[in-house]
């Protein structure tokens, strides 16, 4: 029997920690790796894996992130269970409002299950940089004959505040779910680590169905998964936690450790974005076999000139989005993204541009997060006095310095060397 999966892709959260770069974007419209969106890997995840049915559950700051799918993800429509689609708040609760919680997402749309009739459904976040063969993840759900999949990672115990912690036997059967609480309990063969959930289910449909009535009428309830649905739970249904630990992406290495990485916060998307630019990155954007999908733009290539002492475009170490010249400036150690200029003497490092932005003669950046349409005066210095940075711009703890995008290019303060 060919098994029928609809997925739902929760991509309606607000992403306050990620701000300014959520000021006017949903969370997984954020820009990744020059060319992408951080909902680019969940939904590639999904059609690389055959699961080709899902809705996209957004909510705010939608217009970006819908945009984005309607350039590289909305089918024609030609195949009757082929699709991704936007699905927003259908205000299908009693209150008429917006979804209170990730299970109030799914409840809202209740009915678009119940007119496909799948086998499982598939309920995945849209806020982590991550592959994942999703196939594997379904066959162990078979195998095990669970009603309830989780998928779950090792993570060290100082960040179970962060995570729901899945409390499992030998077998991995879940004997307990603890939504972010400090003492969750730890691994049965490792004490200095938790079994983290990874927000990605999968769900028999009878139950899951039945259990959204249950909560949707319970007043007590805050209508999410990790706090009310997963752990009521445990003692009613046949549960199981899918070790990542063991995906594999055809097309890898055998022993390439699987790739996650939550990018809550303006350090950790940081972090990953910088994990692209090494020798030999743990995430691999350069597998044909397991693509990373995106829209499809009309960019010319990328392009370096100039090759004169002090006026030499060039980049090492780094990442360069298609239309970006590199007129004479230099850029180490960045990703840089689409129709980006970095023009005569100025240096880029350590530091992540978004499309579409301009570097002036003999400016330097270093360390930053440069949104979408900056532009960067001649002589500027960002990165290097982050007392004055911080009076300008939005500056991070560990000193990662963001400039603010604009619709359109504007000129923003500047220091003059």
């Amino acid at each position: 029997m060919q098994l029928r999966v609809l997925a739902f892709v929760l991509a309606g959260g607000k992403g306050t920690r990620l701000y300014p770069l959520t000021k006017e974007r949903a969370k997984p419209a954020v820009p990744f790796g020059g060319q992408y969106r951080i909902v680019d890997f969940v939904l590639s995840n999904l059609v690389n894996s055959g699961v080709y049915s899902t809705y996209v559950l957004i909510q705010f700051k939608s217009q970006s992130l819908l945009q984005h799918l309607r350039d590289g993800w909305e089918s024609s429509g030609l195949l009757k269970n082929h699709f991704i689609i936007p699905v927003p708040a259908q205000m299908r609760s009693n209150e008429e409002a917006w979804y209170q919680g990730t299970a109030d997402a799914i409840y809202q749309n209740i009915n678009l299950i119940e007119q496909a009739d799948p086998h499982l459904v598939a309920i995945f976040g849209a806020d982590h940089i991550y592959r994942m063969n999703v196939r594997e993840m379904i066959e162990y759900h078979e195998k095990k004959r669970a009603q309830v999949t989780i998928a779950a990672i090792p993570m060290e115990k100082q960040y179970s505040k962060e995570f729901g912690a899945i409390e499992v036997n030998s077998d991995y059967s879940i004997r307990g779910f603890h939504e972010k609480r400090e003492d969750a309990p730890p691994m049965p063969d490792d004490p200095s680590r938790f079994l983290a959930s990874m927000g990605n289910y999968i769900f028999s449909t009878g139950l899951l169905l039945r259990e959204l009535y249950i909560d949707a009428a319970r007043e007590d309830s805050a209508h999410d998964f990790g706090r009310d649905i997963l752990p009521r739970l445990v003692e009613r249904g046949d549960m199981y936690a899918y070790d990542y630990r063991t995906n594999r992406i055809p097309g890898d290495p055998e022993n390439a450790e699987p790739y996650w990485r939550d990018v809550g916060t303006l350090d950790a998307y940081y972090d990953a974005s910088m994990d692209l630019r090494t020798i030999t990155p743990q995430l691999n954007l350069y597998n044909r076999d397991w693509p990373l999908r995106t829209a499809v733009y009309d960019d010319p290539p990328a392009k370096f000139i100039f090759d004169q002492d002090g006026r030499r475009g060039q980049a090492i170490d780094s990442i360069v989005g298609g239309g970006s010249i590199l007129s004479g400036g230099f850029v180490r150690n960045s990703v840089v993204g689409r129709s980006c200029r970095v023009h005569t003497g100025a240096i880029i490092e350590d530091s992540i541009l978004f499309d579409n932005c301009d570097v002036g003669r003999y400016a330097k950046v270093k360390r930053a997060i440069l949104d979408k349409n900056v532009r960067i005066p001649e002589r500027t210095m960002i990165g290097y006095d982050l007392a004055r940075d911080r009076q300008l711009y939005h500056v991070t703890e560990s000193g990662i310095v963001v400039v603010e995008g604009r619709r359109s290019r504007v000129d923003i303060a500047t220091m003059q060397l």
